[in-house]
C-alpha cells in the first residue's frame, strides 16, 4: 500500500464507518457522532477515496459492508480500540506504577516493597516488570521507574541510590570454593568469569590487570545459573540475585574484598512518575533497614 494511503486515513474517518454500520443508516450515524448527515457522507467518501475502494452498499431501506467493507470495519474496530487504550492509558496511567528490573528486583526487600507500596498506595497498582535492558525498561517504554545496578549514561534519565548490596561468587555447588564462607577476588584468578555486559555488575576491571580471570557472556539470568551449575564458569553478583534465584546445584558466597553495588533507582529526567519521590522514600528506608 502507498505510504501516502495510511497519512490520509484518520481516526475520525473510521468512526464514521463504524457509526454507519452500528447505527444502520447515515442519519442514525450523524446522531451519535453529533454532525449532520452530510458531513457523515463527506467523510465517508473522503474514505472510500484515499482507500480506492467501496465499502458500503446503499439503497433507500438500509446500508450494508461490502466484502471489503467488512474487512475494514474489523480492522478500524481493533484500531479505534487500541486508540482508545492508549487514551485511557494517558490519563489515567498515574492510576499503576510499572517498576522495571534487569535481573533481581530488590532482592530480599522485594515482598515488603510489594505489600507496603499497596498499604500505602492503594490507589496505585504496583507492577514490576523484568526487562534485560541497560535502563532495565525504561528507555524502551516497558516501565516508569527501574531499578539498576550500574550508573546509565543516558542523559534523558535521573537517578539516585537507594542502597547499597554485597557482591557475592556463585559457583557450582560441589566447587571446591563452596565449602568456604566466603571468598577473595584473588581466589578467582585462573577461573572463567560469566558475565552480562549489558547489563551485569561485573567486569574484569574489579581485578588488577595481571589477575584477571577469563570472561565468557550470557544475556539471561537462567542461562549464567545454568552454565555456573556445570563448573564450567564462576559468576560475581549482588546479593538480590541470590534472594530472588535460589539454584539446585549453584551456591552463592560473598567476596570479602569486593566494593558493593550501589542500588539505584532511575526515571525519565524531563518526565518522572508523580510516584517517583514516594518510591525513592520507601526504598531507602528499606535498604536502610537492612
Amino acid at each position: 500500500m502507498d505510504a501516502s494511503v495510511g497519512l490520509s486515513v484518520g481516526l475520525k474517518q473510521l468512526r464514521c464507518l463504524v457509526a454507519i454500520v452500528d447505527e444502520g443508516t447515515f442519519t442514525d450515524a450523524a446522531a451519535a457522532l453529533g454532525v449532520s448527515q452530510a458531513a457523515v457522507s463527506r467523510t465517508l467518501a473522503s474514505l472510500e477515496q484515499a482507500l480506492g475502494v467501496r465499502l458500503l452498499r446503499r439503497t433507500s431501506r438500509e446500508v450494508t459492508p461490502t466484502g471489503t467493507g467488512l474487512r475494514v470495519v474489523a480492522r478500524a474496530r481493533r484500531v479505534l480500540a487500541e486508540v482508545d487504550d492508549l487514551v485511557r492509558d494517558a490519563l489515567s496511567g498515574h492510576a499503576q506504577l510499572r517498576v522495571g528490573y534487569a535481573w533481581a528486583a530488590l532482592g530480599r526487600h522485594t515482598l515488603a516493597f510489594q505489600r507496603r507500596w499497596s498499604a500505602a498506595h492503594p490507589e496505585t497498582e504496583l507492577h514490576l516488570v523484568r526487562a534485560n535492558s541497560a535502563s532495565a525498561g525504561l528507555a524502551e517504554g516497558a516501565c516508569d521507574l527501574s531499578v539498576v545496578r550500574r550508573p546509565l549514561d543516558d542523559r534523558r534519565f535521573e537517578s539516585a541510590i537507594v542502597g547499597l548490596e554485597r557482591r557475592l561468587c556463585a559457583m557450582a555447588a560441589d566447587d571446591p570454593l563452596a565449602r568456604r564462607r566466603s571468598v577473595r577476588l584473588a581466589d578467582l584468578t585462573g577461573r572463567t568469569l560469566l558475565v552480562d555486559r549489558r547489563t551485569g555488575t561485573t567486569t574484569p576491571q574489579l581485578w588488577p590487570p595481571e589477575t584477571r580471570p577469563a570472561v565468557d557472556e550470557t544475556h539471561d539470568v537462567d542461562d549464567w545459573l545454568t552454565v555456573i551449575s556445570t563448573g564450567r564458569c564462576v559468576g560475581i553478583t549482588a546479593e538480590s540475585t541470590a534472594n530472588q534465584y535460589p539454584r539446585p546445584g549453584v551456591v552463592y558466597r560473598p567476596v570479602r574484598d569486593a566494593e558493593p553495588i550501589a542500588v539505584r533507582l532511575a526515571w525519565w529526567r524531563d518526565d518522572p512518575h508523580p510516584a517517583a519521590q514516594a518510591v525513592l522514600e520507601l526504598l531507602t528506608s528499606l535498604y536502610r533497614e537492612g
